[in-house]
Order: structure tokens, then sequence, then C-alpha cells
């Protein structure tokens, strides 16, 4: 059976009165958010199957919450709550009370919440709340990715551990370098048990001496560290992210990880999310984006997006739904003659296409110019790819044939009547207007990145990075709206 949550009787809760003021950024946060709506999401994950009754999961996601507000590991973040009168409030709880062991957040994390719906929910409440204030006035929805690197990164679980212990021996050295006398000798082996057990001696040395230990910079990671080894030790010893996918920001530039595609409104308030793996293509994601916005309570009349989103079928869709689509067309507005639409995706940051396996073209040339020219032919454009990549490639029966010394593919560029409409729109001031309004999404994807820990997938698999997205862009949200409030 769900646990409810315990009603605050304690003698001390006149002390939030005293200690924690009215506009105080928690209290106010408290005040506008009923949590109840948690168990109703949660009440499938709470049965004797579990086994001994849980901690209040409103308790235990508001923990999750105060990890994206103030980024630390499960650890310290449960030693601040246990003296820190702004967390206790925050959380509901009596000011001389315990608070959960740093386990049961993992566990929690791990075997509750397995819904990937919770983004929708959680984006569809921050929305409702926003609404009910009359914050959003505005019938337009901007919308880009960002890409946020899985946990592993692709390096080897020896790299990950080689990389945190680093950062912890600077953080040592920066406090007294006689130190480096003390450390323990690195592995030189390429045995991970001999790399967990240096890690683990590391910590011991560190956590013994009460004068380094009591330095914040050093303790912080230290626990980062010991929670690597620990927490996620049966992770750390998969040397494959298997959902986590290569992405490409340009030719000559990737990323190995996840991508939020996000909607957002000029107020500043994401009102829909998708998270897809990083080497899916961004138009792709449109429609669920202005389907669920419109579901969470936006009216719709324009889409501002850059080029990843000027597809001939969006722009139908833009026709039928009858709103203005903002997105300029990308120099290749075909999807090419020569295999089904899907096979192969146009990459509008680095300009070239790239294929199922994720591979991008290495080159691409453009034919059929002096025609063009002359008698007004239409204009080929031919992507070469890695032909070394697609002999070993495990997507390459119907694409590569074997034994051929190259691997192309050819695209017309060309526009029909609905590209030219399209264009002709590009050009009036209307549209020029409104695509001012798109560097909007971009602070708002700086602000995800740089304030709350979006650069890096905080757990394994692709629910994990749900999960980060849904109780980052719930902060965010709410931060946003209590802003607009004040």
């Amino acid at each position: 059976m769900l646990p409810k949550k315990e009603f605050l009787l304690s003698s001390y809760s006149g002390l939030y009165d005293i200690l924690i003021p009215k506009d105080h950024f928690l209290r106010k946060f408290n005040n506008l958010v009923d949590f109840e709506f948690i168990y109703d999401e949660l009440k499938d994950m709470y049965n004797e199957a579990f086994g001994a009754t849980a901690k209040c999961p409103i308790m235990m996601f508001k923990l999750l919450l105060l990890k994206v507000m103030y980024p630390m590991s499960d650890r310290d973040l449960i030693e601040r709550a246990t003296f820190d009168m702004s967390f206790k409030y925050f959380l509901d709880v009596a000011p001389e009370d315990k608070i959960v062991h740093p386990t049961s957040l993992t566990k929690f994390r791990k075997l509750r919440l397995k819904d990937a719906s919770l983004l929708d929910v959680l984006i569809k409440k921050t929305v409702e709340i926003a609404l009910k204030e009359g914050l959003i006035k505005s019938n337009q929805i901007i919308v880009d990715s960002t890409h946020t690197n899985s946990m592993f990164n692709s390096k080897s679980p020896i790299e990950i551990l080689i990389e945190q212990s680093k950062q912890l021996r600077k953080s040592v050295y920066k406090q007294d370098e006689t130190y480096k006398e003390k450390m323990p000798a690195k592995p030189s082996t390429n045995d991970l048990l001999d790399h967990i057990n240096y890690c683990n001696q590391l910590i011991d040395i560190i956590k013994n001496d009460a004068k380094l230990y009591i330095k914040e910079d050093v303790k912080l990671k230290a626990h980062l560290l010991e929670e690597v080894v620990n927490d996620d030790i049966e992770h750390v010893n998969s040397t494959v992210e298997k959902d986590a996918k290569v992405g490409h920001k340009s030719s000559d530039s990737s990323f190995f990880g996840y991508k939020t595609h996000i909607a957002t409104v000029p107020e500043r308030i994401v009102t829909s999310a998708v998270v897809t793996t990083g080497d899916q293509h961004d138009g792709k994601q449109a429609k669920e984006l202005i389907e669920k916005s419109v579901e969470n309570g936006i009216e719709v009349k324009a889409f501002i997006g850059d080029g990843a989103y000027s597809e001939k079928d969006m722009i139908e869709y833009a026709k039928e739904k009858e709103f203005k689509l903002v997105s300029k067309l990308s120099k290749t507005v075909s999807e090419g003659n020569k295999r089904a639409s899907g096979e192969f995706h146009y990459n509008k940051d680095a300009g070239r296409y790239v294929c199922n396996a994720g591979h991008m073209a290495i080159k691409k040339a453009l034919h059929g110019k002096k025609k063009h020219a002359t008698e007004g032919t239409v204009l080929r454009e031919t992507h070469y790819f890695d032909i070394e990549k697609c002999k070993g490639c495990t997507l390459r029966e119907g694409c590569y044939k074997e034994g051929a010394a190259s691997k192309t593919y050819t695209v017309t560029l060309k526009k029909d009547k609905i590209h030219e409409e399209h264009q002709l729109y590009q050009e009036t001031d209307e549209f020029k207007e409104l695509a001012k309004n798109r560097y909007m999404i971009e602070a708002k994807n700086a602000e995800l990145k740089n304030r709350h820990g979006f650069e890096k997938s905080h757990s394994h698999g692709l629910l994990g990075m749900q999960i980060q997205s849904a109780t980052t862009i719930f902060v965010v949200n709410m931060k946003r709206i209590i802003t607009l409030i004040g």
C-alpha cells in the first residue's frame, strides 16, 4: 500500500516561522505546488512485492529536486538536509527528524521511478500552475534540442575511474602539495579491479585524515568518487552504454549520449519535452512537441525553430493545423531519390547526411552546376561515406554492397510549390520578427547545462535520462514561475 504523507506535528515547528523568511525560494516553491499528485503517479510502484513499507514518496521525490537545485552527491545531500532548516521545511519533516540514509535515495531512483511518463506529468503540472497564475499569454512555441553526454561518455570504466580520481587528487594538492608523497601508487595494469582498489585506498586516506577531510571541496569530490565506485559499480563494470548513441554537432564534432527536445513559450517556461538517443533527428520530434504543448493547454499559433524543422511534411502539417512555421528552408529540401525516406537524415549543423548507423558523410560534392546555369536543370549533391566503417557496420545488409569501392548517397536540390511558398514567407516582416525570439530557447538550454548539470547524464540508460530531464525541467520551470510572480 502506498505510504501516506505524515502530518508535521512537532513542538519545534515554530522554528520554521522564525528561520525561513517568507520570500525564501524553497518556501515559495513549497507553497505553489501541491505535491499530492506524486502519490497517484507512484502508487503502482508501491506494493507488497517491494518488501517493507517505503519512506514517503513525496519526501524522496523532493530530495531529487533538491539535488537538481543544489548539485552534490546523495551522501552530501542527506547530510545537508539533516542540518539545513530550509531543506527540512521543503521536505515537510519536523526540525528534529532524521533524514533517510543515502542508499534509500539510490533505491528510490532505481526501483520506484520506472515510469517514462513522469516527464510529461511534471511539465504538465508546471504549465498548469503558470496558466492558473496568468503567466503565459503568448500563443507561440520555440523549439530546439540540447545534447547531454552519457555518464560514461563512451569511455571505458578504467578511464572513468582515472578521471574521477585525478579530480580528487587535484583538490587535495590545492590544499597541500606534500600529500603527493602520501598517495598510494597508481595501478600499472589495465585490470579494472586494480583501479577500483586504488580508488578505495585513495578515499580511505582522505577520510582518515581529519585535517584534509574537513575541506569542503575535497570531501565533495571524495564522496562523488565513492558513489561511482560503490552505488554505480554494476554500471561501471559494463563497458557499453546500451542506450546512448553518437550524435553530431557539426561535421567534425560529435557527442555520445542523448538529446532532450524542448518546446518553450516566450515567457521561458518549458511546455513539452521529448528525450531520445543522441542520433535522432530534431525535426522528427516536432509534431510530438506541438501535440504535447497543446495537450498541456498552450494555444500554438506559431512554431519557431531552426532549419531542422523545415522539412516538407512539417510545412504541410503547419498548413493543416493552421499555425505559422518560422523555420528557414535547408539547402537540401528533398529526401533524395535513391533510398526510402528515413534511412538517411540530413544534419543541418554539419550540412551532411547521416546513415541509420550514426555514421556521417566524410565529404560531399555538388554536380550539374554548368547545366543548371545554362539550362536550369536540377543540382545533385553526393555525400561520401567512410568505406571502412561501412564494411564493418552491423546494418550494412541492403545498404553496402560487398566489394564496392565506395559508398555514396545522392540527393537532388530542388523545390516544389510548397517550398516556394515557404521561401516567400521567409522574406516577410512577420517571419523575421517572429524569428527574433529563437534566442530564448538557447538561453534556456544554457541554463539547463550551466546551472543544473545537464551537460552529463547522472545515471545509466534512456530511462535514467528521462528522469533527469523530468526533475530538472520541473525545477527550472518552477524557478521561472516564482521569478515571474515576484
